[in-house]
């Protein structure tokens, strides 16, 4: 079976060594072979894709050997030194063969041109080469990467031929059946055979795969469009036009989400597709192919009838109430999608708003047992629901104040929204997972906070809500602060456990919330902290790899994606998955090949290993699922960051 990506909150477990087995996986975790000690070797640790002219800049050097006594020098790309000095004091240990990490700040370097670091001292060591430059100039690059990622994990007919495609993938979710949601054990296995619901059929086409597979859910995609759709509407000169436009992505997004979302009789389908198969069936994971083989695999072979014509899961019966986590981020696509196209396409607005004012009120807000998510849930075990109903109800309020609605709209003053996304914010702050986690799938009040503080402005600060913008400010300033505990444990100043799922997306999304704190606060509280901890991702770090796909000199070329496997390149060339961000460093690695992976890398050399700690490892292998599988959940919040940086909010 294909090892799949899954994505546990912190503190949370993976699925187990019965999962493990059942997928035929091998788990490196504390018995795996541990990294050599180096002897006499340091390194430079730089963001790689660059640093903004007017931001505070810093570089670390990791080191085998204390440096006591070592300099630093600032090149530019003439070999000329435009800073040197004394490197800083000690950060702390990075592991046993790397217990010297020191900080190296330059922020008097502010010239565009290309620089290099090198360290003078009981250990030489030189940085990858790295610009500087005004903030626009920094992410130009990025954003249009991520923008490059999205367009490539296109599903359907309407896909953009490039490098990486070349047919269009799963015409047959245009008919698809819709079935019964099946019981399915942890690893998602279920008995017997899937239940049709009789006459029902759904276009399901288009939409992203989720990540390196080709499933397609509501969870995942939801919550990717609505961080996309918040770049294109707060940031429309780099989101919204230009090389980086992703008006037109940010609708592909949203129309799927219509498409699963039937209106007309308000039924949820939240899946396309089925993981995990069994003795009678092939699920989408025991498979690596292309996707425009799917259509016609296997010719009538019974076994892999789920591959050729892939299952659609119905939430519940029409009318029942949604998944509230489901119904809060459905609803804030559509209501942005209302404020972003009710201008260039009235009628596609029209229809969002209407399908975003009638699934918030069927949201399930007394849920009970698992929320819905994918299937199984221990793929995705979201158990925070309350900032997406926020979120939800925020951007109807913008939707609603913003005019012009179309005929039978259930609720025409924007006030009703307010008040409730105040109460769901209240909820939140009051709830025992408020400010447990920063902005990522499983927590969005990073956003919601951020867009309900605007939308109470906006609306003059009215009496007798449930929240204030002070109070959502400190419940923001609290989820920061703890990130800021978590980074004074670590050399590097990363705010987030480089040993647990997620690291790479966590990292953005820390960014955002920072910068989105200083702005709202017009302060400067976090904004060294916003650039670091996006630099975190994007090289600084002890491993000096980016994990965002084509940012930087060095970054993920085994990515656990199929496409990128069979069709891409496998040494960083041109074409790669530009703009994926893969999960990260991760307290375990992973091992299971299939037959048709390109094996990457071809001679299972592990060349970051020597860096890993006791607790944190990185792989760059297409096995390694754990560490360098992309998806369009962890990949969304790095175009808001690269945005807000490069709008010069820090």
């Amino acid at each position: 079976m294909s090892p799949r990506r899954h994505a546990p909150q912190v503190g949370a477990t993976a699925r187990g060594l019965a999962l493990l087995a059942a997928c035929g996986l091998v788990l490196q975790g504390a018995a795996a072979p541990t990294a050599m000690a180096v002897t006499s070797s340091a390194f430079v640790r730089v963001n790689q894709i660059g640093y903004p002219a007017a931001s505070s800049k810093r570089a670390y050097l990791m080191s085998s050997v204390a440096e006591t006594g070592a300099t630093f020098a600032v090149k530019n790309a003439a070999a000329a030194t435009l800073f040197s000095g004394p490197i800083g004091g000690k950060l702390g240990s990075w592991s046993k063969a790397f217990p010297f990490v020191y900080a190296l700040d330059f922020n008097q370097v502010s010239a565009t041109d290309t620089y290099t670091i090198t360290v003078a001292g009981p250990v030489a060591a030189t940085s990858s080469s790295f610009a500087i430059a005004p903030e626009a100039g920094v992410y130009a690059g990025a954003l249009s990467n991520a923008l490059a990622f999205y367009q490539t994990e296109r599903d359907g007919p309407n896909y953009i031929p490039g490098p990486l495609r070349s047919a269009p993938g799963h015409l047959n979710d245009q008919t698809a059946q819709a079935y019964l949601t099946p019981k399915v054990n942890a690893a998602g296995r279920f008995s017997g055979d899937l239940k049709p619901i009789a006459g029902v059929h759904v276009d399901a086409s288009g939409g992203w795969w989720d990540a390196g597979d080709y499933i397609k859910g509501v969870e995942t995609l939801s919550y990717a469009t609505d961080v996309l759709l918040s770049g294109v509407h707060y940031f429309p000169s780099r989101m919204g036009s230009g090389a980086s436009n992703f008006t037109a992505e940010a609708k592909f997004g949203t129309d799927w989400l219509l498409r699963t979302w039937d209106d007309s009789t308000s039924t949820l389908y939240y899946q396309v597709g089925i993981g995990t198969g069994n003795a009678k069936t092939i699920g989408d994971h025991d498979l690596w192919r292309l996707p425009q083989a799917d259509d016609t695999f296997g010719g009538s072979d019974p076994l892999y009838r789920y591959i050729r014509n892939r299952p659609v899961f119905r939430a519940g019966a029409p009318g029942s109430l949604v998944s509230p986590n489901l119904a809060g981020r459905d609803a804030a696509a559509f209501a942005m999608c209302f404020q972003v196209y009710k201008a260039s396409d009235p009628a596609f607005a029209n229809r969002c708003l209407l399908a975003g004012e009638h699934i918030f009120d069927l949201a399930n807000t007394s849920p009970s047992g698992n929320l819905i998510t994918y299937v199984p849930f221990s793929f995705y075990p979201e158990t925070e629901w309350r900032s997406d109903l926020e979120l939800g109800a925020t951007e109807l309020y913008f939707a609603v104040a913003s005019g012009g609605l179309p005929a039978g709209a259930p609720h025409t003053d924007p006030l009703f929204y307010l008040q409730k996304a105040a109460h769901w914010a209240s909820a939140y702050i009051g709830s025992p997972e408020d400010a447990s986690d920063t902005l990522n799938l499983y927590d969005v009040s990073g956003l919601a906070h951020y867009h309900l503080h605007k939308a109470i402005t906006q609306a003059g600060n009215p009496s007798g809500l449930e929240v204030t913008p002070a109070a959502l400010l400190a419940d923001m300033q609290k989820a920061l602060d703890k990130a800021l505990a978590q980074a004074a444990t670590d050399p590097f100043g990363f705010g987030f456990p480089w040993s647990v799922w997620d690291t790479t997306s966590h990292g953005a999304g820390l960014s955002v919330m920072a910068s989105e704190y200083d702005e709202l606060s017009a302060s400067t509280t976090y904004a060294d902290w916003s650039g670091r901890w996006l630099a975190n991702i994007l090289g600084a770090n002890a491993w000096g790899s980016s994990f965002i796909v084509g940012d930087g000199t060095t970054f993920p070329h085994c990515i656990h994606h199929q496409v990128a496997n069979l069709v891409g390149h496998l040494d960083g060339m041109a074409p790669v998955l530009k703009g994926a961000a893969v999960e990260g460093p991760n307290g375990t690695l992973y091992r299971g090949f299939l037959s048709a992976m390109q094996n990457c890398p071809p001679d299972d050399s592990d060349a970051f290993a020597t860096y890993n700690s006791g607790q944190a490892k990185y792989r760059d292998d297409i096995e390694s699922f754990s560490t360098v599988e992309p998806a369009v959940d962890l990949t969304a919040t790095s175009p808001l960051a690269f945005a807000r940086q490069a709008a010069g909010l820090r």
